[in-house]
């Protein structure tokens, strides 16, 4: 940007400013008083240095340091967001070899400790996990309780995994007092044809919803 350019935008802030100062609800407002500052600081920028400078943030150092400070912030975010989810796919994977995870609630962010899970066994699809989440996803069970949660397990989990848990939930109107041990013929059906175990949730839904 030349000098002319920020200092217009300068005077934009200021007015803007100005205005808000007018207004009760928005004398707080944080955001337009840090835009200011900001404004200011690259104009006195421009007036200290040579004529005829332009304006570039890939040379100012208070921006580089920011979006330095920004990149390091997201960096250890990420890493404390793989830990936890390690973490998580240990207990995950000790409570399979105590047999106890049938007993055991999900969690929010358990869809990326599957992932991990998968990941560390090559790849290969972990039924005994994608059976727990499928029973869990279909009967509300821990973070599925949310109905956000079960929406976003659209995205988070695989095709195959959700129309389980979609023909177990249709299961679940036909025969009520049905236990695990007894549907456990849909994880078969599904992992020998997941498309039509979704076709026939989607029949059963929709002829259950004719009934009703």
């Amino acid at each position: 940007m030349t000098a002319a350019a920020v200092a217009a935008a300068l005077e934009d802030a200021r007015f803007h400013a100005r205005q808000d100062s007018r207004h009760e609800h928005l004398a707080d407002d944080t955001r337009g008083r840090a835009e200011l500052a900001e404004w200011e600081r690259i104009d006195h920028l421009l007036a200290d240095a040579a004529p005829n400078t332009v304006y570039d943030p890939d040379t100012d150092d208070v921006v580089q340091a920011e979006l330095a400070a920004d990149a390091a912030a997201a960096l250890e975010a990420e890493l404390r967001e793989a830990q936890r989810i390690a973490a998580r796919a240990g207990e995950l994977q000790a409570l399979r070899e105590l047999g106890t995870l049938e007993q055991t609630e999900p969690r929010e962010g358990d869809e990326a400790a599957r992932d991990e899970l998968t990941r560390r066994a090559g790849w290969y699809v972990q039924k005994d996990v994608d059976a727990w989440l499928a029973h869990a996803l279909a009967a509300h069970i821990g973070h599925y309780t949310d109905p956000a949660a079960r929406a976003a397990a659209a995205d988070l989990l695989p095709t195959h995994l959700l129309a389980h848990a979609a023909l177990l939930t249709e299961l679940a109107h036909l025969a009520p007092g049905a236990g695990v041990d007894q549907l456990a013929f849909a994880a078969r059906l599904t992992a020998a044809a997941p498309e039509a175990t979704s076709d026939l949730a989607a029949f059963l839904a929709h002829a259950r919803s004719g009934q009703s």
